[in-house]
C-alpha cells in the first residue's frame, strides 16, 4: 500500500505562514484524515506539538519520504467551526485566486487581540451575624478600609467593582485581602457590546396563501432531509421577508443557525428589527461600521451558541455558527455581494459551497433576479418560487416615463420635468412623501475648460474630479481634494465650469429646497453616511415622518418600507446604461424596478416617474412595465451572441505597478504565457490598460480570457499564478472569475 501525505496549514495566526507543510499520513489513522482534519503535528527543528488544518491529501511526496515527518493525532469535529472555516478558505483561494493568508483572512476576520468587556462585582459570602462580627474587629484595630467596604456590603451584599474603588475609595489591595480571608469574592461577569437594542417580540405575521404556498414547500421538503437552493422571484412589496421568516423559524427550531444576507450597510437598521420582533435577542448583526470590539462580540456570542441568527452584508456569511442550517441571500442581483479584494468572491457561489460543508439550504430572493441566477433556476439547478402579488392587497405603482428630449424641446432645462414638479406638489399638499432617485454624487459630472477642453483630473487617477459644494473637487478613488480655482491650469482661461450629463445629489437636494421651501428635506448618499449611526438616523427620520422627500442615490431604493411614500421620481434612468460595462442593462433595469417599487406600498396608491433620454431601450421599457421575462429574453440574446455570463465566462486579470513600462512588459510576457498554455476553445483579449489606467499612482493592465467552461478559466488562473510565483517581477496580479464591475 503506498504511502500517503497530507498538505498541511498550520494553525498559529501570529505567524505569517503562507504555504502548506506536507506530512506523511501514518497508516493506524489514514482512514480518520481527510481534507478538513484537524491534526497534531510535530513542527520545526524543536518538533514542538502544534495543531494544523489537512488542505489535501496525495500520494505524492514533495520531498525525500525519509524525511518527511508524519501526523502524531487526528482530531475530527464535525462541529469544529475553524475545520469548516478553513476547507471554506482554502476553496476560495483555489477557485477565486490569492494566497491562503488572504483567504484565511476573509474567513476567519476576528484574530485581533480585542479586550472582552466584564462587569466586576464585589460579593459578600459571610452570614449578617458573621459579617457585624469582623466589622466589629476590623473597627477595633482601625482597619478603616476594610471596615467601611464591609459596612456597605452588609447594606448590599454584591456592589460594583468600580463603585467599590472609586466611590468608597477601596484600593484592590484591600480587596485582595478580604478576598484571601473568605469575607468577599470578585465575581466577574461577561459584557457583550449590543449593535441592535432589544424590543419586545410580535407574533409571526400571517401568510397569504402564495407565501405560505412557498413557506411550506421548503418546511416540507427541508423535515425529509433536502438540502437545496431556492430562487424567489417576487415582485417588490410581495412579502419576501416574511417568508423568509417563516423559514428561519422552522430551521431554527431544528436546533440549527442562519445567516441572512443583505446587500447595503444602509438596510440593516431596518432589517434587523424586523427580525428581532420576531426572534428577540438570539439576533445579531455584523457589518464594517461596527468596532473591533463589537464585531468581536457578534463572533464569540455565535462560536458559543448565544445567536442564532446573523443578519450583515456578505462578511456575515463567515459567522463562525457551529451547525448552519440555512443561508438567506436577499436581494441576490446586487453587485455588492462581489468582494472586489483578493479573493474576488462571490457571496452567492460561496454560500453554496459553505451550505455542502454544514448540509444546509440556500435561499435566494429578488423582484429581479441577477441573469445568472435565473438561468440556473430555467436550467433546473435551482427550485423556482414566484410571488406575482404584491402583499396585503397593495397594487404595483404606475409608471410614467418622461422624454427629456421633448423636455429641452419645450425650454424646460430644469432638473424636474414639468410632470415630476406637478407631481411632487401634490403629494406634498396630501401630505404623503417623496423619494428622487439619482446614481451620482457630488454636484456635477466633471469640470472642464471650454476653451481648449482640458478637463480637470486627479493627480494620482487617471479619472475626473467631482465638484462638491463649496468649490471643492474631489476624487472618489483616493480621497485627493482640492478648490475650484475658476482658472484652466493649461491654458489660462476663465471659461472652466462643470460639466457632464447630470447633477448630483448634492444639487438635486438645493434645487428641491428652493423649488419646496415648505418641505423637509433629507440626502442619503456616501457623504451623508460616513460616521457610524448616520444610516439608522436618515432612515429614522424618514420612517417617524420628520421629512418631507428623500433624495438619495442608489443606497434609498433597496428593500426599505415607508407606508407614506407615494411618489418615486427617478431623475436620471439611463445614466447608468452609458457605463463601459455588459451588465450595464441588467443594472439599469434592476435599479428601475428597485427604486419604482419604494412607491405605494401600503393602501396608498403609488405613482413612479421615470426621466430618460431613452425611453426605447429595452431595459427602461421592461421596467416600465416590471416585466422581467421580456428583459430577461432580450438580455440572454446578447449574453449568448457575446459568450458572456451565464453563456460563457470570463477571467479577469489584472496587473498593476508604479512603473508604466514594467506593468505593460510583465502584462504582455503573462499573455503570451496564458496563450501557449491554452488547450481547448479559448479567447484571450490584451493586455489593454484598464479602464482606469491609474488609481492613486499605480497603473494597470488588463487580459481578459473567455471560456464557456468556468473550470478551464480555473486552470489557466493557476498556470498564471505559478507563472507569477517564479518571476522576480515587482508587478502585483490579482483575478476576477464572471466580474460583475467593469475595469
Amino acid at each position: 500500500m503506498k504511502d500517503m501525505y497530507a498538505e498541511i496549514i498550520v494553525d498559529i495566526s501570529c505567524e505569517n505562514l503562507d504555504h502548506t507543510f506536507q506530512y506523511r499520513i501514518p497508516e493506524g489513522i489514514a482512514d480518520r484524515v481527510c481534507v478538513g482534519s484537524r491534526v497534531l503535528i510535530p513542527f520545526g527543528r524543536g518538533n514542538r506539538e502544534i495543531a494544523g488544518f489537512v488542505l489535501d491529501i496525495s500520494d505524492n511526496p514533495r520531498f525525500d519520504p525519509q524525511k518527511t515527518k508524519s501526523i502524531i493525532s487526528v482530531q475530527n469535529d464535525d462541529t469544529l467551526v475553524e475545520q469548516k472555516l478553513i476547507m471554506l478558505a482554502y476553496w476560495m483561494k483555489s477557485r477565486y485566486g490569492s494566497t491562503m493568508n488572504r483567504a484565511l483572512a476573509t474567513v476567519l476576520p476576528v484574530k485581533k487581540n480585542i479586550r472582552a468587556k466584564e462587569k466586576k462585582s464585589v460579593r459578600l459570602l459571610l452570614s449578617p451575624g458573621e459579617a457585624m462580627e469582623k466589622l466589629e474587629l476590623f473597627t477595633a484595630k482601625k482597619m478603616v478600609a476594610r471596615a467601611r467596604l464591609l459596612r456597605e456590603l452588609i447594606d448590599i451584599p454584591s456592589i460594583d467593582y468600580r463603585l467599590v474603588t472609586a466611590k468608597l475609595n477601596i484600593s484592590a489591595a484591600t480587596i485582595k485581602a478580604l478576598c484571601d480571608q473568605g469575607i468577599v469574592d470578585v465575581v466577574s461577569e461577561r459584557l457583550y457590546r449590543n449593535t441592535v437594542n432589544p424590543t419586545a417580540k410580535s407574533q409571526a405575521v400571517e401568510l397569504n396563501p402564495s407565501q405560505k404556498k412557498i413557506a411550506d414547500d421548503f418546511i416540507s421538503e427541508y423535515t425529509k432531509g433536502v438540502r437545496s437552493t431556492y430562487l424567489i422571484h417576487g415582485v417588490t412589496g410581495s412579502g419576501k421577508t416574511e417568508v423568509y421568516m417563516q423559514m428561519i423559524d422552522h430551521v431554527v427550531a431544528c436546533n440549527r443557525q442562519v445567516i441572512v444576507l443583505i446587500p447595503e450597510i444602509a438596510l440593516t437598521y431596518q432589517t434587523v428589527m424586523r427580525f428581532y420582533k420576531r426572534f428577540g435577542d438570539r439576533v445579531s448583526t455584523l457589518h464594517s461600521k461596527l468596532s473591533d470590539g463589537e464585531r468581536y462580540d457578534q463572533f464569540e456570542r455565535a462560536r458559543k451558541g448565544e445567536i442564532d441568527i446573523m443578519i450583515g452584508p456578505r462578511s456575515a456569511l463567515f459567522t463562525p455558527f457551529s451547525d448552519i442550517g440555512l443561508i438567506v441571500i436577499d436581494e441576490e442581483h446586487e453587485h455588492t455581494y462581489k468582494s472586489d479584494q483578493m479573493p474576488k468572491y462571490h457571496a452567492r457561489e460561496v454560500a453554496e459551497k459553505l451550505a455542502s460543508i454544514h448540509g444546509a439550504s440556500v435561499v435566494l430572493g429578488s423582484a429581479t433576479p441577477s441573469i445568472e441566477s435565473y438561468h440556473a433556476a430555467k436550467a433546473g439547478k435551482y427550485k423556482l418560487y414566484v410571488l406575482s402579488e404584491r402583499a396585503k392587497g397593495a397594487l404595483l405603482p404606475a409608471i410614467n416615463c418622461v422624454d427629456l428630449r421633448e423636455e429641452l424641446k419645450s425650454g424646460n432645462r430644469s432638473m424636474l420635468s414639468e410632470k415630476l414638479r406637478l407631481s411632487i406638489e401634490e403629494r406634498l399638499a396630501n401630505n404623503e412623501q417623496v423619494m428622487l432617485f439619482l446614481n451620482r454624487r457630488g454636484l456635477a459630472g466633471f469640470v472642464s475648460c471650454r476653451e481648449c477642453g482640458e478637463v480637470v483630473k486627479c493627480p494620482h487617477c487617471d479619472v475626473s474630479l467631482s465638484k462638491h459644494k463649496y468649490g471643492k473637487l474631489k476624487c472618489h478613488y483616493c480621497g485627493f481634494e482640492k478648490s475650484e480655482t475658476g482658472v484652466c491650469e493649461k491654458c489660462g482661461s476663465r471659461l472652466i465650469g462643470a460639466m457632464g450629463n447630470g447633477a448630483g445629489t448634492q444639487a438635486v437636494e438645493e434645487m428641491i429646497k428652493k423649488s419646496f421651501p415648505q418641505a423637509v428635506v433629507l440626502r442619503m448618499d456616501a457623504d451623508t453616511t460616513k460616521q457610524k449611526g448616520d444610516y439608522e438616523a436618515i432612515l429614522s427620520s424618514f420612517a417617524n415622518r420628520e421629512a418631507d422627500i428623500l433624495v438619495g442615490t442608489q443606497m434609498i431604493v433597496k428593500g426599505h418600507d415607508f407606508p407614506f411614500v407615494t411618489l418615486v421620481g427617478i431623475l436620471a434612468a439611463d445614466m447608468s446604461l452609458n457605463a463601459s460595462d455588459y451588465r450595464a442593462a441588467e443594472r439599469t433595469f434592476q435599479l428601475l424596478v428597485q427604486a419604482a417599487g419604494r412607491a405605494g406600498r401600503d393602501s396608498r396608491p403609488g405613482e413612479v416617474i421615470i426621466q430618460t433620454y431613452r425611453p426605447d431601450h429595452y431595459a427602461v421599457k421592461a421596467a416600465m412595465t416590471q416585466d422581467y421575462e421580456a428583459f430577461y429574453e432580450e438580455e440572454m440574446g446578447y449574453r449568448g451572441l457575446l459568450k458572456y455570463p451565464p453563456c460563457g465566462h470570463m477571467l479577469a486579470i489584472m496587473i498593476e505597478s508604479k512603473d508604466e513600462k514594467e506593468c505593460a512588459v510583465f502584462a504582455g510576457s503573462l499573455a503570451e504565457e496564458v496563450r501557449n498554455g491554452i488547450i481547448g476553445k479559448v479567447s484571450v483579449i490584451g493586455p489593454t490598460p484598464a479602464t482606469i489606467s491609474r488609481i492613486k499612482d499605480i497603473y494597470r493592465f488588463m487580459i481578459y480570457v473567455k471560456s464557456e467552461n468556468a473550470e478551464m478559466l480555473i486552470k489557466i488562473k493557476d498556470t498564471a499564478e505559478e507563472y507569477c510565483i517564479g518571476t522576480e517581477s515587482n508587478a502585483r496580479v490579482s483575478f476576477d472569475l464572471d466580474p460583475m464591475n467593469a475595469y
